[in-house]
């Protein structure tokens, strides 16, 4: 327990009347006594009114674990053991630096207890803690404050966002373009994959004729033909030192996490196999590809053993060991950064090469304060002086990306909240053309 600034003001608020004895009259000297004694009982009774620390009992409630790019509420639920004066408590949650730090809470407590919610937000991906509550309160007067510290030392997994992967892939998988290869339903022109002879009826593709049947038969017959499934779908992480930076708040590595887990979900739902590469300086991780949906769960703990790296990322290298271990034509979803033109010749010359033998997907997570710092209007002349450097950082990205596309890589550059979408529909795409 401590006295509070109103206590010290009180006692301070005497300090005239002490001196009224040798100014005005010394019998003055017991109207300070006496208001001396009451501020001493006064301060007592508050300290006595207040409510123990012992009689407050507190619960807490984790969840199970926290998922990077989202918040989830840490609940703290407060109980006195006796029936007590309704009182209002201030609240400060202790976190480590992997959870950004939260602003303290008041709540009024009521004499049945209370519930209070703090968001945890994860910051990158490991095991974050949760180390104390601190708890503040002050007597009926306000002349005393107990401050209490309860210890809770849990600890939390953050993994990447799997819920936020499934909501959308539930979304996505009710269109018609991403049923192809779900259900064995057809489309006439689409697939590769011979299904059945049918006769030939009005509106079907008359290309798919089937002479020698037709002969056989005496009528016309045409060959169906489904979306072909068992792909082999590669997600190639750069763990690589730009990768390691924050965008929006969120490391660019985990938000590339969460958009290819969600891409790992529809192509396993479809039927395609998928697999995972990462590599910084060196080849971090290797997954033979798997298949069923059943996989994502590998999948999603693979995924979160990625550790930030602050090395340069060798493409020559990753690459490289990436083509000796795919066997068949694969779908490779590259999913880095870069700087500018030159730093990335090299990054260029490895997804070319790669792009031979395999359908290549770049992609690139563009940051919207660049983008916004181009559009923006100025103020000032060192606005001008960002503006025209932001649009060259702009059209050196432009100039990458158009390298790669002319070598056959499909390119990808989009916002965070919108690159997830860009590579489901490039998937279909790939997919409903037969490019694998």
């Amino acid at each position: 327990m401590q006295p509070t600034l109103r206590s010290a003001l009180l006692l301070a608020a005497g300090l005239p009347v002490a001196l009224a004895p040798a100014v005005i009259d010394p019998r003055l000297w017991t109207v300070w006594l006496a208001l001396f004694v009451a501020s001493l009982v006064a301060i007592i009774v508050d300290a006595l009114a207040g409510m123990p620390r012992r009689r407050l009992a507190i619960s807490v409630e984790l969840p199970e674990m926290l998922y990077i790019g989202d918040r989830d509420p840490l609940r703290i639920v407060l109980t006195p053991h006796r029936r007590a004066r309704a009182l209002v408590v201030e609240l400060l949650t202790d976190l480590d630096a992997l959870l950004a730090p939260q602003p303290p809470q008041t709540i009024r407590l009521d004499p049945e207890g209370g519930v209070v919610e703090v968001t945890l937000e994860p910051r990158r991906r490991g095991t974050a803690r949760v180390e104390a509550i601190w708890l503040r309160w002050t007597g009926p007067l306000g002349l005393w404050r107990r401050t209490l510290r309860h210890p809770v030392d849990e600890t939390l997994s953050v993994v990447p966002d799997i819920r936020a992967v499934r909501e959308a892939a539930l979304r996505l998988a009710r269109s018609r373009d991403f049923i192809v290869g779900v259900r064995r339903r057809k489309f006439i022109g689409d697939g590769s994959s011979f299904d059945r002879l049918e006769e030939y009826r009005p509106g079907l593709d008359h290309t798919a004729m089937d002479y020698k049947a037709s002969a056989r038969h005496r009528k016309l017959i045409v060959r169906r033909f489904e979306a072909e499934r068992n792909h082999q779908i590669i997600l190639a992480f750069d763990t690589g030192r730009l990768m390691g930076e924050a965008l929006d708040g969120v490391p660019r590595i985990d938000r590339a996490i969460n958009a290819g887990l969600l891409l790992a979900y529809l192509g396993l739902k479809a039927g395609d196999r998928v697999g995972l590469f990462a590599f910084d300086a060196n080849v971090r991780l290797f997954t033979e590809p798997v298949g069923g949906v059943r996989s994502l769960g590998l999948l999603q703990r693979r995924a979160a053993e990625l550790a930030y790296a602050d090395h340069e990322t060798n493409y020559t290298l990753g690459l490289n060991h990436l083509a000796t271990r795919l066997r068949r034509r694969s779908l490779v979803v590259v999913l880095t950064d870069f700087v500018d033109p030159i730093t990335a010749e090299l990054m260029i010359e490895n997804i070319a090469h790669l792009a031979r033998r395999h359908v290549v997907v770049f992609v690139a997570l563009r940051d919207p304060a660049l983008d916004g710092r181009v559009t923006a209007r100025p103020d000032d002349l060192l606005d001008v002086h960002r503006a025209v450097a932001a649009r060259d950082l702009v059209v050196d990205r432009e100039t990458v990306l158009e390298r790669l596309r002319r070598s056959g890589v499909f390119c990808i550059d989009a916002a965070p909240d919108k690159a997830s979408a860009a590579m489901i529909n490039r998937y279909l795409e790939i997919s409903r053309r037969e490019l694998v």
